[in-house]
């Protein structure tokens, strides 16, 4: 009773009902998104008209909109943070230092975000305990593995409407997201090819059964290219030189960072929208690389995210 939550997460229905619980236990709630293009506006409108809780959020907001915003839910004056990617804490520790004396503690609910922290926390400059909600069982064994395999493939079909059936699918990192993604995409009909710079990780996937090579390798073979790491420019210039014409290149990872779209750009000669969620780079070889949604989150910029039946896992322990 009487807490003071900001929350930075993915503004969708099944954030709502988390947003929903914490006011119920008596906290009030300020809510940002973790991603511009997540934000499914109605719920957002839902939530401030139906329940009074307050959203900062509008889906496709620009990068100084979406910082805007996180600055709007940060002057709540937290006791406690929400986060997913570690955008709200970085925010505090950047520009709203004056904030750390009343925060308590937060959680952080994603890979990427908790490897952000971990990084600040060795480097000695994080200020206050943060539970990563990612590392519980009941989050990464559920979440990460069944909902990202499930809603990452959703996504790319709702992008391109291919046939995944008989097509080489390289999914760049083998951790628990990458695990679902190979999952479900074999189980679609797939020839699954994991890229992995951990040996053991590379092992387990040759064990599971899938080929399993280096990323320059797989790029004349690979029809569909996923990238499911946390690490920044995965995939880059050279890898887009030796990918087949028309190569579909997706992220599902929480940033737009695994897909060095700038280095994409200075390549191209030519860009064009070809589908809502699809833009088409054409090389000066005249190979057309096909970006989804913007290099962003898969699953939730071209598609719902996750079923609610596992968000209730990961939510249950961020509440």
């Amino acid at each position: 009773m009487g807490i003071k939550i900001a929350a930075c997460l993915h503004v969708t229905s099944e954030t709502a009902n988390l947003a929903r619980t914490l006011k119920a236990g008596g906290a009030t709630v300020r809510l940002c998104a973790s991603n511009p293009l997540s934000t499914q506006d109605e719920v957002a409108a839902s939530l401030v008209k139906d329940y009074g809780i307050e959203v900062f959020a509008i889906r496709s907001e620009n990068r100084e909109t979406y910082y805007s915003h996180i600055h709007s839910a940060l002057d709540i004056s937290p006791h406690i943070t929400m986060d997913d990617g570690a955008d709200l804490v970085s925010t505090i520790h950047s520009e709203r230092k004056n904030l750390v004396s009343e925060i308590i503690a937060g959680t952080e609910e994603t890979t990427t975000g908790v490897i952000r922290l971990r990084s600040m926390a060795k480097k000695g400059v994080l200020q206050y305990p943060i539970v990563a909600v990612n590392d519980a069982d009941t989050k990464h064994f559920f979440d990460n593995r069944y909902g990202t395999g499930q809603s990452t493939i959703d996504g790319i079909l709702r992008a391109t409407n291919i046939l995944l059936a008989g097509s080489v699918f390289v999914i760049c990192g083998y951790g628990w997201c990458g695990r679902g993604i190979a999952m479900r995409a074999r189980g679609m009909g797939a020839k699954v090819i994991i890229c992995e710079i951990d040996p053991l990780r590379g092992l387990e996937a040759n064990m599971d059964g899938y080929s399993v090579m280096p990323l320059m390798e797989s790029c004349p073979k690979g029809d569909i290219f996923v990238t499911s790491t946390g690490d920044k420019n995965v995939i880059s210039n050279e890898h887009f030189k030796e990918m087949k014409d028309r190569a579909i290149v997706a992220n599902a990872g929480h940033f737009n960072v695994e897909i060095n779209l700038g280095g994409l750009e200075k390549l191209a000669v030519k860009k064009r929208k070809i589908r809502r969620d699809i833009e088409e780079f054409t090389l000066k070889s005249g190979k057309r690389i096909n970006i989804l949604a913007e290099g962003r989150l898969i699953n939730l910029a071209a598609a719902e995210g996750h079923p609610s039946m596992v968000m209730d896992m990961s939510f249950a322990n961020q509440a």
